[in-house]
């Protein structure tokens, strides 16, 4: 370990002691594979293993800090005008990795529960049967809650939602009375507890949240913390420092009310 990282150790802990509010959902952006693999001398691919490599360590964070929810922006449908290659290789990708956490350890010691938010109809048959297996072997656990959103786009989910509720008033299983903020969060995720987002962070030093989760985000008036290192190079201290952020502005918020 260097000094450098020693001491970033050290603070982070400090800032962590320190924290009067944590979040219950963490969202996050996770940007900049593909600039670290071309700064790096490496493929995009070998770029995209690398970030996959880094969420696994960030799942092991959030068990360390207690962070009860976190969705990870894995793949959005604007990802789809990527290079043909590109994309068969992020769904093999994602096929591996989803197969790999089957059996991995971590998932039943910590009884994380695992589940996938997006467009399933833009999702290839193979990838949706290791989906299925990975949400049904962990279907279960309650105590963390993971999400990868893929194939995902805000407005798309808000659209959709509504022609579900639409529906429901048509076919007489809704009033229009009980349509609700509690109603269309319901019908936007049957099955899965979403709460409301407390915070989001993006790598990779583009100041955006690209139409992510906007109902259970700007609806909650949710924290955002942008930070430059590409989402290989995030670092657990720079996790500490969002979280700090997200503190910084309830204690703001208190105050002002």
């Amino acid at each position: 370990m260097s000094i450098r990282t020693f001491a970033e150790d050290v603070y982070a802990h400090k800032v962590l002691r320190g924290l009067k509010h944590k979040p219950t959902h963490v969202a996050i952006i996770m940007d900049g594979n593909r600039r670290y693999a071309k700064s790096h001398g490496l493929g995009v691919d070998q770029g995209h293993n690398i970030g996959a490599d880094q969420t696994i360590r960030v799942i092991d964070w959030m068990g360390e800090i207690g962070i009860k929810h976190m969705t990870y922006y894995a793949f959005s449908t604007e990802n789809f005008k990527r290079s043909d290659e590109e994309v068969a290789d992020l769904m093999e990708l994602f096929i591996n990795r989803f197969t790999n956490l089957l059996t991995d350890e971590r998932i039943f010691a910590k009884e994380i529960n695992i589940s996938i938010i997006g467009d399933r109809s833009l999702i290839p048959a193979r990838l949706i049967k290791s989906i299925e297996n990975l949400e049904n072997v962990t279907k279960d656990h309650n105590k963390y809650y993971i999400h990868f959103a893929l194939a995902y786009g805000g407005r798309n989910e808000i659209v959709e939602t509504a022609k579900r509720i639409v529906s429901g008033v048509r076919s007489g299983e809704i009033s229009a009375d009980s349509i609700t903020p509690e109603c269309v969060t319901k019908n936007m995720y049957p099955n899965k507890p979403m709460p409301p987002v407390d915070l989001i962070i993006r790598t990779g030093n583009d100041k955006r949240t690209s139409n992510f989760l906007p109902w259970l985000a700007n609806g909650n008036e949710a924290a955002v913390f942008f930070c430059a290192p590409t989402w290989p190079e995030f670092r657990y201290v720079d996790m500490i420092r969002a979280l700090r952020v997200y503190d910084e502005r309830v204690d703001n918020q208190q105050t002002c009310s």
